[in-house]
């Protein structure tokens, strides 16, 4: 039934995480397996698949803004848009002139079978000249969204994403993200470390572990992630795991102590914090304090010294006075972490955080932002030089147009390097002494050492 879509053209657009983006590429890849052809860059596409975030205002109306463009770059593609925003504002998409179909979170993995069954009914509206949308709607209440669908995907560079979990039962106050998921949800270990073995097979060296809330996992299988990094850590061939965000009170001494001394997991973490003062996280319905996130920050340091501490940190919620947020900065500025993902507060229809009083102003959340901002630039910088002269294995990409290869080291510092003749050192892990900053200040610059280079892959 699948080759009615052979020699068909398709083109994605993600939109927001790094779960959107692995979930894409999974798309793609069933797609593809059907006999679908990824459109070139000026190829006007048969299909057009777009997969949306809804996490703040500005990124739904990014969304709209994304599918306008879509649908004027593509006349007469068959257009499906599905994703967070889709689930959450259904009804308001499948409306817009050119969209002929809109999934929900539970029926996204489905994507192929969906377009399959309409595409006749696409192609006889074309062939009649009534290029009318089918403007169809396929989504289920939040209850009833149970199903996790896998998903391991290489990005465009050398990594591979595994989507381990999905969902969230933490309903923070500020954040819509369990209604447009639903509730929390895995695969099975089995599962998950036979994906990694196909990784390997395809020559991947590097995967992130992602999810929405993946210190959670275990609620479908009765596993723990603690189980699961044990086992992940046992796949030969991987040469490295990074764990994506993970709350502060789910990445636990055990599991930090496991990291230290493991074959393959970095010394690379992200730690969402959202706020610096106790009274906000309060606010925010999170399950930690200060004093707890701190202790979570100088354990890491303890036991592994070198490593790269990211901290989301959201600015100008409701509630967040004046004083509130000199607490956060102060306790942010405090913290031996090594960058800041700043996140200005937008207001999302249905969420608690509505009750709050106190509205912080637009032009009140960015200076906050801009301050925390220029303090994480500050806190980065100084990661970077503190290891100027210090020799780390680095994971290179593609070399670019401009005879230049990047990667990352073990603790995830962007390096830059010249490609020279001879072996080439795409995708291959190799020993190098990290310099000065480049040019334009986003890498290190870096040499190879004399070591054997194979020793290292």
């Amino acid at each position: 039934m699948e080759t009615i879509l052979q020699n068909k053209t398709a083109t994605y657009l993600t939109l927001g995480c790094k779960l959107n983006f692995a979930e894409t590429s999974a798309l793609g890849d069933r797609l593809t397996e059907a006999g679908v052809r990824r459109a070139k860059e000026s190829e006007v596409a048969d299909i057009c698949i777009i997969n949306t975030c809804s996490v703040t205002e500005t990124s739904d109306h990014k969304c709209r803004q994304a599918i306008h463009r879509m649908i004027r770059q593509h006349p007469g593609a068959f257009v499906v848009v599905t994703g967070c925003y889709a689930q959450l504002s259904a009804q308001v998409i499948a409306q817009m002139d050119g969209v002929d179909l809109v999934l929900g979170i539970e029926q996204k993995g489905d994507i192929l079978k969906y377009i399959v069954e309409r595409w006749p009914l696409h192609e006889a509206q074309h062939d009649s000249n009534c290029a009318k949308s089918l403007h169809e709607t396929i989504a289920v209440p939040l209850k009833d969204i149970r199903t996790f669908v896998p998903s391991c995907s290489r990005g465009e560079r050398t990594r591979y994403f595994l989507k381990v979990q999905d969902g969230c039962n933490y309903f923070c106050t500020y954040c819509t993200i369990p209604y447009a998921r639903g509730r929390s949800r895995n695969g099975s270990i089995a599962d998950l470390v036979r994906q990694a073995e196909h990784a390997v097979e395809l020559g991947g060296q590097e995967i992130v572990i992602t999810g929405v809330n993946i210190g959670d996992f275990g609620h479908s299988t009765g596993e723990t992630f603690f189980d699961l990094v044990q086992a992940l850590d046992r796949v030969e061939g991987i040469s490295r795991y990074r764990i994506s965000s993970i709350e502060p009170n789910l990445l636990t001494e055990e599991i930090i102590d496991f990291c230290a001394q493991s074959r393959a997991f970095m010394p690379h973490f992200h730690i969402p914090l959202q706020s610096g003062s106790d009274d906000v996280l309060r606010l925010m319905h999170r399950r930690y304090d200060t004093a707890f996130f701190r202790g979570r920050i100088d354990y890491i340091k303890k036991v592994l010294p070198d490593a790269f501490i990211g901290v989301d940190v959201i600015v100008g919620t409701r509630g967040e006075t004046d004083e509130f947020f000199e607490d956060a900065y102060r306790f942010c500025s405090e913290i031996d972490v090594s960058q800041f993902h700043v996140f200005s507060y937008s207001e999302r229809p249905g969420t608690a955080a509505l009750r709050i009083p106190h509205k912080v102003s637009e032009a009140t959340k960015h200076e906050r932002s801009q301050r925390l901002i220029a303090l994480s630039e500050k806190k980065h910088r100084a990661f970077y030089e503190k290891h100027i002269g210090t020799v780390h294995p680095a994971l290179m990409e593609h070399t670019h147009h401009d005879k230049t290869v990047r990667g990352f080291t073990d603790n995830y510092i962007r390096v830059e390097l010249p490609q020279t003749g001879g072996t080439s050192t795409d995708n291959r892990i190799i020993p190098v002494r990290l310099g000065a900053f480049n040019a334009d200040n986003s890498a290190l610059t870096a040499i190879i050492t004399e070591q054997n280079i194979e020793k290292h892959e």
